[in-house]
């Protein structure tokens, strides 16, 4: 059991709720999460398994996708739905156009503060922390890339839009500033992530039909392969003798006729198709295994 298994995270459920619950199905402890998901927020999450939790280090530049619906009207402490609101509802006032304008700041590279609800360490402690205990924290902001944001729909008093953007970014802070910006506040009400990385929907299983997988033993029919992960960088098929090698930690040669070999990074496959190792390039065709499984 060594891969990737996309789990279709349910509401209500934290990311590390859905590992623990993994890792009762695959009988092993090791197991974790290629990226957090709100315990509001459904959909695509990612979770590496087996010597594969080794290779998330890998995985960490995939750009997210969501669908979210905002709700104006007024805003909440935790910038979603699940928070206490910080004023009295008032009626929204404004056209798409108006919408699509305030949208216009929060598309490109731009500082994002996180919320002061998220988990973002000070001094060692998560923000969310110190704001149950009403103690000011103040947030540093962050580099994020929105690649694109499109409203899908709007009611006048909803907005349900698609994001793609880079890790880190959060969504309920931008819910929260085009409520600011708006003048009548606005929260998360939805948010469903439907890719992560090279991971979409499609891949995605639900917990119950994982828990039926494994009650049948059949668990390993839900995971990705180690050998299919991080599909940008190319394979490089060796030999046993090389494999050895590999193991050691000593550099190997790969043939200047295979595709793709100017590539920073490879995949050393075994013959029977098993991930060995991470290559680098150290000279033309000579990759130092910087991780070994």
């Amino acid at each position: 059991m060594d891969g990737v298994i996309v789990v279709d995270k349910p509401g209500g459920m934290t990311s590390h709720d859905v590992v623990n619950r993994m890792r009762r199905l695959a009988s092993t402890r090791k197991v974790g999460h290629l990226g957090t998901l709100d315990p509001l927020a459904t959909g695509v999450l990612p979770l590496v398994i087996g010597r594969a939790t080794r290779l998330a280090q890998f995985f960490s530049g995939g750009q997210k996708k969501y669908d979210a619906l905002v709700r104006f009207g007024w805003a909440t402490d935790t910038y979603d739905r699940e928070g206490t609101p910080l004023s009295a509802a008032v009626e929204p006032r404004f056209t798409r156009e108006e919408l699509e304008q305030a949208f216009t700041a929060f598309r490109g590279i731009f500082l994002q503060t996180p919320p002061p609800y998220s988990a973002k360490k000070i001094a060692g402690t998560p923000a969310y922390r110190l704001a149950r205990k009403q103690i000011a924290v103040e947030l540093e902001p962050v580099e994020v890339h929105v690649f694109a944001l499109d409203l899908l729909e709007f009611t006048g008093s909803t907005a349900r839009i698609l994001v793609c953007c880079s890790p880190g970014t959060y969504l309920r802070g931008i819910a929260h500033e085009v409520g600011q910006r708006l003048g009548c506040g606005a929260f998360l009400e939805e948010l469903r992530r439907t890719g992560s990385g090279e991971f979409t929907a499609d891949h995605a299983h639900t917990l119950e039909s994982l828990q039926d997988l494994a009650a049948a033993g059949k668990i390993e029919e839900a995971l990705i392969p180690a050998a299919e992960l991080l599909p940008h960088f190319p394979n490089a098929t060796v030999d046993s003798l090389t494999a050895g090698q590999i193991r050691q930690g000593k550099d190997f040669r790969l043939s200047p006729f295979l595709s793709r070999t100017n590539s920073k990074y490879v995949k050393a496959i075994t013959q029977e198709g098993d991930l060995i190792a991470i290559g680098e390039a150290r000279l033309p065709f000579v990759y130092h295994p910087i991780l070994v499984l």
